[in-house]
C-alpha cells in the first residue's frame, strides 16, 4: 500500500501511532511540501511546526527499524505557495500521481481530495485522556503563577490576590534545554488532551488553555529568550463569598446593566466577574463571555467566546444573534474594546467589563473620548473597584442638567454626568463639556476652590473678564457679556493670546 500524509495529520502525531499498530504499512510517501510548511511554521516560532518536525523524526526512526518504508518526494515549494496555502493542493496532486491513499485529519482536504478522485483515509482529530503534565508539580494550593525562563532562576508567585510574594523554586537557573523540553511537552500534551487547546499560535508566542491553567510560551525574536509562564487562579468563588452589601446586591440584581469592574492586575477582578456570571446564570439569565484567552472559571452552561477570526467586532455580531441577557467582556483595554462594549450595551445587552485601573475613577476616565459624552451613563451605570480580593469602592453614574460645581453663572447650565458614591449618594466627580473639551472634575476640589495647574492664565484673564474661564491645551474659552467685551480691544486680546500661547474663544452669556 502507498500512503501520502498531509501536514494536518503529521502535526496531529497520529501517523507514528498507526505505524506502530500496523494500521499503516508499506510505502509512506512524504511530499517535500509538508517538510517546507512545517519548517516555515517552526521558523515563525509556532509550536505546531516544531511538533510536526518531531513527528517526522519519529517516522524516520520507525523507518530505520523497518516498520515502514519512508520515501521523500516532490519539489520544495516557494514561499508564495506556503503563504497562499497551496501546500494542500500540492499534496493532493502527489497522492493522485502516486495512486496512493491520502491520509489527513483536515475535513476540507478530505472532501476536496474525494472530489478529484483521490482515495482518502480520514483520521478524525481525537483528544484523549493523558497523564498530568509535569508542570503541575510547580504548583501548591496557594501558587497563582509560575515563571520559567532560560538562564534564570525559576520563580513562583504565592499568596492570595493583593498579598502575594515571589519565591524561588530553586537556586540554580534553568537551562535553555530544560525550558525547551517543558515547552515541547506542553505542546504535545495539548495535542493529545481533550482538556487543552491553543488560544493563540503566533510567530514567537503561543497561548494554551488547559483546564484552569493559562500557559504562555514565548520565543525569540518576540521575547529576548525562551520563556514559559503558567497562571492559575487559586480558587473559584461565588458572589456570596464577597460579603456584598445588601443594597449593592439589589442593584446588581435589579438595576445594574452596564458594569465596569476595575482594579490592578492580580487583585481579583476576573474572579469577581466569574462570580457575577454564575450569579446571573443562577438568576435565570442567559450569560456569555468574550475573552482572549478564555480563562474565566465559569460553569459549562455559560458559553465562552473568543475573538472570531481575530476580531471581537465579529464576536459581537454573533452575540447579538444569540441574544444573551448578560455578557462578560474580560479585559476591556483598547479604544475598540470600549466601543464594542458600548455598542452591545446600547443594543440592550447587559454588560460586565473588566478594566485595569488603580482607581475606580480611572476606569471612567478611560471611556472619555472613546464613548460619546452623552452616552456614558447609558453605557456604564455602576463601577466597582476591586483591590486585595475585596470590593473597595462602588460608583453610580447619573445624567442631569445643572451648573457644574465651581462655576458661577446660572446661564452655564449644561448636561452633566454625576459620579456618586453608591453607598452614601455623595457626588464625587462631574463630567461635562466645555466647547470641544470633555472635563472630568473632582467635586471636592472644585468646592474647595483649588487652582488648577493653569491658574496663571486664568488669573491673567480675570483682570478683564468676570465670567467663567476654561483653559484647554490649544485654546481658552471665556464666558462674558456683550458690555464686558466692549471694554477690551481686539489688539489687547491678540496681545494676551500671544502671551498665553493659546487662542481665546469668546462665548456670550446674558
Amino acid at each position: 500500500m502507498k500512503y501520502v500524509p498531509d501536514t494536518s495529520v503529521i502535526i496531529d502525531g497520529r501517523i507514528s501511532d498507526m505505524i506502530r499498530t500496523g494500521e499503516i504499512t508499506g510505502d509512506l510517501i512524504i511530499d517535500l511540501a509538508v517538510v517546507a510548511e512545517l519548517e516555515h511554521q517552526a521558523n515563525q516560532g509556532r509550536e505546531t511546526g516544531f511538533a510536526g518536525l518531531r513527528e517526522l523524526q519519529t517516522i524516520s526512526e520507525l523507518g530505520k527499524e523497518g516498520m515502514i518504508n519512508t520515501i521523500y518526494s516532490g519539489d520544495l515549494p516557494n514561499i508564495h505557495d506556503i503563504e497562499l496555502r497551496r501546500v494542500d493542493s500540492i499534496i493532493r496532486e502527489r497522492a493522485r500521481k502516486e495512486g496512493a491513499i491520502l491520509v489527513t485529519s483536515d475535513n476540507v482536504q478530505a472532501e476536496t481530495a474525494k472530489a478529484v478522485g483521490v482515495e482518502v483515509l480520514f483520521i478524525e482529530s481525537q483528544k484523549r485522556e493523558v497523564k498530568k503534565p509535569k508542570f503541575e508539580k510547580f504548583f501548591t494550593e496557594d501558587t497563582t503563577s509560575v515563571h520559567l525562563k532560560e538562564n534564570c532562576v525559576p520563580l513562583a508567585k504565592v499568596g492570595k490576590p493583593g498579598n502575594q510574594k515571589l519565591v524561588e523554586l530553586r537556586k540554580k537557573p534553568m537551562t535553555y534545554k530544560e525550558v525547551d523540553a517543558l515547552a515541547r511537552e506542553i505542546v504535545e500534551f495539548t495535542k493529545r488532551s481533550r482538556d487543552a487547546f491553543f488560544e493563540i499560535d503566533s510567530k514567537g508566542a503561543n497561548v494554551i488553555q488547559y483546564k484552569n491553567y493559562r500557559i504562555t510560551i514565548t520565543r525569540p525574536p518576540f521575547s529576548d529568550g525562551l520563556e514559559v509562564t503558567i497562571v492559575k487562579p487559586i480558587k473559584k468563588t461565588k458572589l456570596s463569598n464577597w460579603n456584598i452589601d445588601k443594597k449593592l446586591l439589589e442593584r446588581l440584581q435589579n438595576e445594574a446593566e452596564g458594569i465596569l469592574i476595575a482594579g490592578p492586575p492580580g487583585h481579583g477582578k476576573s474572579t469577581l466577574a466569574a462570580a457575577l456570571a454564575e450569579f446571573y446564570r443562577e438568576s435565570g439569565k442567559v450569560v456569555k463571555t468574550m475573552e482572549n484567552p478564555r480563562d474565566l472559571q465559569v460553569p459549562p452552561d455559560i458559553t465562552q467566546y473568543t475573538a472570531l477570526e481575530g476580531e471581537f467586532e465579529k464576536t459581537a455580531d454573533i452575540l447579538l444573534l444569540v441574544r444573551p441577557d448578560y455578557t462578560i467582556y474580560d479585559e476591556v483595554r483598547k479604544t475598540r474594546d470600549f466601543q464594542i462594549y458600548a455598542d452591545l450595551r446600547l443594543a440592550g445587552v447587559g454588560m460586565i467589563g473588566v478594566v485595569h485601573a488603580n482607581k475606580a475613577v480611572d476606569a471612567i476616565h478611560r471611556m472619555i473620548g472613546r464613548v460619546d459624552f452623552g452616552l456614558i451613563p447609558q453605557v456604564v451605570d455602576t463601577v466597582i473597584l476591586v483591590r486585595d480580593a475585596e470590593i473597595k469602592e462602588v460608583y453610580s453614574l447619573d445624567f442631569t442638567v445643572k451648573v457644574p460645581v465651581g462655576m458661577k453663572d446660572q446661564d452655564l447650565s449644561r448636561p452633566v454626568v454625576e459620579v456618586k458614591d453608591f453607598f452614601t449618594g455623595e457626588p464625587l466627580y462631574e463630567i461635562y463639556t466645555y466647547g470641544e473639551q470633555t472635563i472630568l472634575a473632582s467635586v471636592k476640589e472644585a468646592k474647595k476652590g483649588k487652582k488648577r495647574r493653569k491658574g496663571r492664565i486664568e488669573k491673567m484673564l480675570e483682570k478683564y473678564f468676570s465670567g467663567d474661564i476654561v483653559v484647554g491645551r490649544k485654546n481658552v474659552i471665556v464666558y462674558t457679556t456683550k458690555d464686558e467685551l466692549k471694554r477690551i480691544s481686539p489688539k489687547t486680546l491678540k496681545r494676551i493670546e500671544k502671551r498665553i500661547k493659546r487662542r481665546i474663544d469668546i462665548e456670550l452669556i446674558g
